[in-house]
């Protein structure tokens, strides 16, 4: 059996009331009445870019990663989801999403690097203390936040911009600053239970009935970026790079294999090995991050076992 024969590539299903199919980079989105059926693929993307190979089981880490920490969320702020009646499904409320990613950051890591390196002092508006390294913690977790793309790259842009173009009100903006500062918070003290440090995430938020929901994934090796907090101080006094539990060293990858998803680069192969190491680190993420054995699930026939298990729930 080959990889792909494990992976859900994608998913063509019709459901009785079905009026809306949307695919997403990861995900497959049922519309159902007034019901949101997501589907959590196994595609991996980076760069903003779909990569060539699916990787076993990661839509189920994402799903099963994401459904734990809205669970463990919903006293902060209220969530879409309603069911997860397969292991790489969510069912929930369908919300009018907001067109702004809330990034949050607790640390000089990734593009906050990469921009503080070019010499700018500023992100999204915010300003940025002189005299950091690469991975120091902020004084205090900036946030960073980003237009929505309907296709391509997601732009940074700031508070001021965002209330000047009329892209969300401010009391809207304000609530939405609330919400991902607590959740931050929340993720933070729940990774730092399992050893774990949560350097920096983002959040999608959505309106049901005029309130600002939670919507999509959290806290996932998709959306986040984890340390290992066990040597981190010894690290970075050492100028060494830090342990990182995230999607960054798929992105590293790519860049050795001169692909950045810019125009004209041609998107490299994935070797057979290399998409077994990345399936094992996603694993390895849910089983840290959440403190639970990671249960693989059958995939010997992975899209009859989803449309069998949705069909079941919609009755």
């Amino acid at each position: 059996m080959t990889i792909e024969d494990q992976c859900i590539l994608g998913t063509n299903f019709q459901f009785e009331g079905q009026t809306q199919f949307y695919k997403g980079k990861v995900r497959d989105v049922y519309t159902i009445g007034d019901q949101l059926v997501m589907v959590a693929s196994d595609r991996i993307s980076s760069f903003d870019h779909i990569l060539s190979r699916p990787i076993p089981y990661k839509g189920q880490v994402l799903n099963q990663i994401a459904s734990y920490f809205i669970e463990h969320t919903k006293d902060i702020c209220p969530n879409w989801i309603d069911a997860v009646p397969d292991p790489n499904v969510a069912v929930g409320k369908a919300c009018d999403p907001i067109r702004v990613e809330m990034v949050i950051r607790g640390y000089l890591t990734g593009h906050a690097w990469r921009t503080y390196k070019s010499g700018l002092r500023t992100l999204c508006g915010v300003s940025l203390p002189e005299g950091m390294k690469e991975h120091d913690p902020f004084p205090e977790p900036i946030i960073t936040p980003a237009t929505k793309a309907e296709e391509g790259h997601d732009e940074d842009i700031s508070r001021e911009d965002i209330l000047a173009k009329g892209i969300v009100p401010e009391d809207i903006y304000i609530q939405l600053e609330d919400y991902t500062r607590r959740i931050f918070q929340r993720g933070t003290e729940m990774a730092a239970q399992q050893g774990l440090i949560l350097v920096d995430t983002k959040y999608e938020f959505g309106l049901l009935d005029g309130k600002v929901v939670l919507i999509d994934e959290i806290h996932t090796p998709d959306s986040s970026r984890y340390f290992y907090q066990e040597g981190y101080e010894e690290r970075q006094a050492n100028g060494e790079p830090q342990q990182q539990l995230s999607k960054e060293f798929v992105r590293e990858w790519l860049m050795e294999n001169n692909f950045r998803g810019l125009e004209g680069q041609t998107m490299p192969y994935m070797p057979d090995d290399f998409v077994w190491e990345v399936s094992q680190r996603y694993i390895e993420l849910y089983e840290i991050v959440t403190g639970k054995e990671f249960i693989k699930h059958d995939n010997s026939d992975i899209q009859q076992r989803i449309e069998k298990n949705i069909k079941n729930y919609l009755k």
